[in-house]
């Protein structure tokens, strides 16, 4: 009788546990989707406003259509396209290469190289010196004092080269045995199966990229030449600016034009995430074995 009571015990606080953490997560969930749900709805309500209202009041797709024809918003959102790709096709080609040069244990010189980039991990110049470096090389005013800065990370490097480990080195002793050079193994046999790390490691970076703000700041004075972002901020402060007007339709628009810009600012990392995802689970279960 005393078994039978422990056991109805223990499956009813199993069942209200789990009630309990169902209930968690939908309240954890709403209270996530309800702010994007509002920018959304907001993105195509013609008089948006402060209330909490998730359906539009007066749709209108105007604002999405200012986004992608007005080229004060184009131009912006074409720079961050351009940087972002270009920016991590060069960070993933520094970072593979560095990292398989310190795969190579027996290269000259190979514990010098080695301490050199784990010392940039623990000091770094500053900003003064970073900006300096960039004035000096006559890099202001131009994207590439965007693009170079961020190109490369130690920290990627190391990730990358734990994942260059776990490889079976059998396949690489094989093919230089065959005749292949060691950047024929790189390309035909290393790249090829650090299709995980690449894709973890390049969504990391694209969104870096993505959301740049401070380099555009700092290093950029041209107008011409801002990121998304650095716009999307100035709709920001104008919106709050036309607020204390007496302008109401004008505000009224900025809003639903800033709530569009949020929602285009969104949706490249969300559209990444879904083709990489595979990735990342591959990746941790390849990571994990040894030879």
């Amino acid at each position: 009788m005393q078994e039978k009571f422990s056991f109805a015990s223990g499956y009813r606080s199993r069942t209200i546990f789990r009630v309990c953490n169902i209930v968690f997560f939908i309240l954890l969930s709403l209270v996530m989707l309800v702010p994007i749900l509002k920018v959304i709805s907001d993105s195509f309500d013609a008089k948006a406003g402060y209330a909490l209202t998730l359906i539009p009041t007066q749709f209108t797709a105007d604002a999405y259509k200012q986004v992608f024809t007005d080229k004060e918003l184009l131009n912006p959102l074409l720079i961050s396209i351009f940087t972002t790709a270009v920016g991590t096709a060069l960070c993933l080609f520094l970072t593979t290469t560095s990292a398989y040069v310190l795969l190579q244990t027996d290269m000259p010189g190979h514990k010098i190289l080695t301490w050199l980039f784990f010392i940039t991990m623990i000091f770094s110049g500053g900003m003064v010196p970073g900006y300096l470096l960039i004035k000096n090389l006559h890099l202001m005013n131009t994207l590439w004092s965007c693009i170079l800065p961020p190109a490369i990370s130690v920290s990627n490097i190391i990730l990358m080269k734990s994942f260059f480990e776990s490889l079976p080195q059998s396949l690489m002793e094989a093919a230089a045995i065959d005749g292949c050079t060691p950047f024929g193994i790189f390309i035909k046999i290393v790249l090829p199966l650090s299709k995980p790390a690449l894709a973890s490691i390049g969504l990391f970076i694209g969104v870096q990229y993505w959301n740049q703000f401070f380099n555009f700041v700092m290093y950029i004075t041209n107008n011409d030449l801002f990121n998304f972002q650095v716009k999307l901020r100035d709709i920001v402060l104008n919106s709050t600016d036309l607020q204390n007007s007496n302008a109401s339709d004008t505000v009224l628009m900025s809003r639903t034009v800033q709530n569009a810009c949020v929602i285009v600012s969104m949706i490249p990392p969300l559209i990444a995430y879904p083709f990489c995802q595979k990735y990342f689970t591959t990746g941790v279960t390849l990571g994990a074995v040894k030879e």
